[in-house]
């Protein structure tokens, strides 16, 4: 807290209040608050390759952005910096920020007190510990965690080192969609709920071909890439690099384009060995904000049991480990069985009539939602007009509704929990590995939410952890 302090960092709740009112969320180069440059938080951005840069992007109008970081010289950090990421000056130039390869070196300045952590999710938690050991506050890219050992570790060090700590989770923020969800849920206007069910999407294939072996780029770390993960070839398709470095670029449609089969970059999602696939990746989105409706997404409560007995895989598992190396692994094809504390099913499911988005069932009524529309007969009947905004503020641990970094950057500023805090995004991801673990054993598993533990299945809890490649291990807490 030093750096933050010597700045003068706290502002009074009315003036943030007033300049907060301003800015939309979806205005990132706006700033929300007109500080001088000594005054401004100073972030370094580690992992700038797709979801990475575009946070970079949005975190420019917020805060001076002095530091890049990123294994891939060629792509991830040319595309972020041309939205002119970095200080900007009184001419009105922008300063460059300061470039790394090494997270470390960012984590090591003295200057910087805020960290915005976008690479593979198998880096996340050494990375977030590490910055706050370091004594920066961490914006962390969803899914935070690989496993429920990691879970209990990311919380620990959040309540250990004092430091704010958002995960990416925006859809919290989507005031008129999950939050509206959310209050007509808790307000009980379908009355008890007994059914949700989660569409997260299906998972993406590589087909019914091997993914050929291939040298990895000039210049890119392989190893280093693949941190804690089992060591492994660089699997590419021939055209892979023209994919990834002349088509794939950083713009609107970024996020659509699909770069050619690997184990890199926006397809390492596809391997158990360093992410979830669809479960953790959309699953931290909507199980995420199907916990929060239904108010179990605290310690001790949530799921019971999960069955994973409907689940298909595009390669062959036994004992709950892939058989072929050179293929996408994760589970393309599901729908897992969720018992939750409070007596209600919930399901997740790789397609549904209803489409990606959350379905809510109650005694009372029923209704859908997802990031483009809320619908059903109770919103129909003008059920948002019955919430005031304490209602909202109720809902953001009493932080005004503003867009999702804006809401970490005033938790900085006044302390108080961020609206994507750390113990609740722990709750749902318990239930995204779980739907892992299920389904990679094809299995029921009992799972007891106050231990945060599987219950009577030895090799199922032998999944909860695993081991750490030497030279990568997740620091102690």
């Amino acid at each position: 807290m030093a750096a933050i302090d010597r700045r003068h960092f706290l502002k009074t709740s009315a003036a943030l209040a007033a300049a907060a009112t301003c800015v939309s969320s979806f205005s990132p180069t706006k700033r929300v608050w007109a500080q001088a440059p000594s005054d401004r938080l100073r972030m370094g951005c580690i992992g700038v390759g797709n979801r990475g840069g575009w946070n970079a992007y949005e975190f420019n109008g917020l805060c001076d952005i002095v530091a890049l970081c990123d294994l891939d010289l060629e792509f991830s950090i040319p595309q972020t910096l041309n939205y002119k990421i970095g200080v900007k000056g009184k001419d009105g130039q922008v300063k460059q920020p300061d470039i790394y390869t090494d997270y470390r070196k960012i984590l090591e300045r003295d200057d910087i007190d805020v960290v915005s952590i976008g690479t593979p999710d198998h880096w996340h938690v050494k990375i977030a510990v590490e910055a706050m050991q370091a004594g920066k506050h961490v914006f962390c890219e969803k899914p935070v965690t690989l496993t429920i050992e990691e879970n209990k570790i990311i919380r620990k060090a959040v309540e250990k080192y004092g430091k704010v700590f958002q995960a990416g989770t925006m859809q919290r923020s989507m005031r008129g969609l999950f939050p509206l969800a959310t209050l007509i849920v808790r307000g009980g206007y379908i009355g008890d709920v007994k059914k949700v069910v989660c569409d997260v999407g299906g998972d993406r294939t590589s087909g019914d071909t091997d993914i050929p072996k291939m040298d990895p780029p000039k210049g890119f770390d392989w190893n280093t890439y693949l941190g804690q993960a089992p060591y492994t070839d660089f699997l590419g398709d021939g055209d892979f690099l023209q994919n990834w470095r002349e088509k794939g670029k950083f713009s609107d449609t970024f996020f659509n384009w699909r770069f050619g089969r690997s184990r890199c970059h926006n397809e390492f999602r596809w391997w158990y060995e360093t992410a979830g696939g669809k479960f953790t990746d959309w699953g931290a989105h909507h199980i995420d904000c199907a916990l929060w409706a239904l108010g179990l997404d605290k310690k001790g409560v949530g799921p019971v049991s999960v069955d994973g007995t409907n689940a298909q895989h595009p390669v062959p598992f036994k004992d709950g480990y892939p058989t072929v190396h050179n293929r996408y692994n994760t589970s393309h094809k599901f729908d897992i069985g969720f018992q939750l504390s409070n007596g209600a099913e919930m399901r997740v499911v790789s397609s549904s009539p209803d489409g990606l988005g959350i379905l809510f069932e109650g005694t009372k009524g029923r209704f859908y939602v997802n990031r483009e529309r809320i619908t059903g007969k109770i919103v129909e009947q003008g059920v948002a007009d019955e919430f005031k905004e304490e209602d909202y503020v109720a809902l953001y641990n009493g932080k005004p509704w503003e867009g999702h970094k804006h809401n970490f950057i005033r938790c900085i500023r006044e302390g108080g929990k961020p609206v994507s805090d750390i113990w609740s995004h722990v709750q749902a991801m318990h239930a995204c590995h779980l739907c892992s673990i299920s389904a990679r054993l094809n299995r029921k598993i009992e799972w007891d939410p106050v231990k945060e533990t599987i219950v009577g299945d030895e090799q199922a809890a032998s999944f909860m952890a695993r081991k750490q490649r030497e030279g990568f291990e997740i620091p102690a807490v």
